[in-house]
């Protein structure tokens, strides 16, 4: 099995969600198996920083020179998505926006239960990573 070629599909989901389906077709993987590692990608990311994000939250508020500005556009943009939809909002978002690791600490700032982050960024990374390979796999074809 072309294990090196999953692993760098993980990595590169842990990363930026985008990035997955884009390594498998460059990778030459069949469709289905960049899904998988997309999806498996996301949630090792995810599982991660939901047990290690407050621990990684509080290190780096420690170490850093400045305090952040408190409103800055990404801020305001993630408390607008969580005042309107809740973690359904931010887990929506999460492949599109706001990268596995930055959805999953705006999750876990917001003091949403283990369970459902968890949940619900399995749910929206299954139905992202399914349309964002197809589409990757689609026009890859029209090329």
């Amino acid at each position: 099995m072309p294990w090196a070629k999953y692993s760098s599909v993980i990595i590169a989901s842990m990363l930026k969600f985008f990035a997955g389906p884009v390594t498998g077709v460059a990778l030459g993987l069949e469709w289905w198996e960049t899904v998988l590692c997309t999806i498996i990608g996301m949630m090792l990311s995810v599982v991660l920083f939901v047990f290690l994000g407050t621990a990684i939250q509080n290190l780096i508020a420690r170490y850093r020179s400045q305090k952040p500005r408190l409103f800055s556009k990404r801020t305001r943009m993630a408390v607008k998505v969580w005042k309107k939809a809740g973690i359904t909002g931010i887990a929506l978002l999460t492949p599109l926006l706001f990268t596995p690791i930055g959805g999953t600490l705006i999750a876990v700032s917001f003091k949403v239960s283990r369970f459902l982050i968890i949940s619900h960024m399995l749910l929206w990374g299954v139905i992202w990573g399914v349309l964002f390979t197809v589409g990757v796999y689609w026009l890859r074809s029209l090329a």
